[in-house]
């Protein structure tokens, strides 16, 4: 058997409020200035004031931020992707654990957990803006925008997954001034899912039916979560016109359903793929299967349709997973 990180490999999850005292963690050491955010603003003014709406209200900057500190490993992606280098972010070793298509400078201050940034250390940054998600508990997101500007965003969205990474990219690029640049991972993004639709068409491959998941020990027990069409990685197999067979039981936030070896019978499909995720850092759940009698009477086992996807595409990312999904979903079904 192995031992499964989960926590580390999930989106950060809403968790009780915490006592001010579990922020004030020791204060980390300087940066390299990151390159200043050319572009204009909302206002059309290179230089001028932003003004967006979060998930909390309006964020008002008196100009596009250059010194920005991520707390969430999918906007530290999208920040990455537009050109913007944080001066600090959260969980740096994570990040670079789980997502290898756009790595972090691994020197970057490290501010704390995802679910306990460290106030003191995010401070001492001085950042333009600190960029993170509504899982963080109210009480710490209202103590951090106490000293320091703030965005929030959902995660995601279960109801328009790639409308929000949409947005989400949009108001990154808005509040750094990087809107050429974000309009440009968009337009990438739509090139890609076209030129992929293509190629499953011209393959024979178009409304293939599949589930996409990955899975964890849990008290001896393996458990799989399913990537419903409300998540990430459901929302673009969606737009390449794939038949998603698992599409029930997902958050409101991430689209994902957790079943057991058992619930996997639900598929009855045998031209069903079955795609899956298992960082080499937790162990291939896959393998904990090999002699589960159940595992083995399922029909996209027995016609050999189990295709890990490569490791380190952040399932919870922006554009740049996105298109790293698009070229691992394909290959797997052509």
């Amino acid at each position: 058997m192995f031992t499964v990180l989960r926590p580390s490999r999930s989106p950060l999850r809403t968790v009780s409020a915490l006592a001010a005292a579990a922020l004030l963690l020791a204060g980390c050491g300087t940066t390299e200035a990151p390159a200043a955010a050319p572009g204009s603003t909302t206002a059309s003014a290179p230089t001028g004031p932003v003004d967006v709406k979060d998930e909390r209200g309006t964020v008002h900057l008196d100009k596009p931020a250059t010194a920005v500190v991520s707390l969430e490993w999918g906007l530290t992606e999208n920040l990455l992707a537009l050109g913007v280098k944080p001066v600090g972010a959260a969980d740096v070793k994570g990040h670079n654990t789980y997502d290898k298509i756009q790595q972090l400078d691994p020197k970057t201050p490290d501010v704390g957990s995802r679910s306990e940034p460290g106030l003191d250390a995010i401070v001492a940054l001085k950042p333009d803006l600190v960029v993170t998600t509504t899982d963080v508990p109210e009480s710490v997101l209202a103590q951090l925008a106490g000293q320091v500007k703030v965005l929030a965003l959902r995660g995601s969205d279960a109801s328009d997954p790639i409308g929000y990474m949409r947005r989400t990219v949009t108001t990154l690029a808005e509040v750094t001034g990087k809107q050429e640049q974000g309009k440009k991972l968009l337009a990438d993004f739509d090139a890609k899912v076209a030129s992929a639709k293509d190629t499953l068409a011209k393959a024979g491959k178009a409304g293939t039916p599949f589930t996409m998941s990955d899975g964890y020990l849990d008290s001896g027990k393996i458990s799989v979560r399913m990537y419903t069409p409300g998540s990430f990685l459901g929302g673009i197999s969606a737009q390449l016109g794939l038949t998603n067979q698992w599409t029930t039981g997902g958050d409101k936030d991430y689209g994902l359903a957790t079943t057991d070896v058992e619930g996997l019978t639900k598929i009855t499909d045998a031209k069903t793929t079955f795609l899956y995720t298992a960082a080499d850092a937790d162990g291939d759940f896959t393998k904990a299967l090999a002699d589960n009698a159940v595992w083995k009477q399922l029909p996209f086992v027995q016609s050999a349709k189990v295709h890990r996807i490569p490791d380190g595409i952040w399932m919870f990312g922006g554009p740049p997973s996105a298109n790293a999904f698009i070229d691992a979903l394909v290959d797997a079904l052509t």
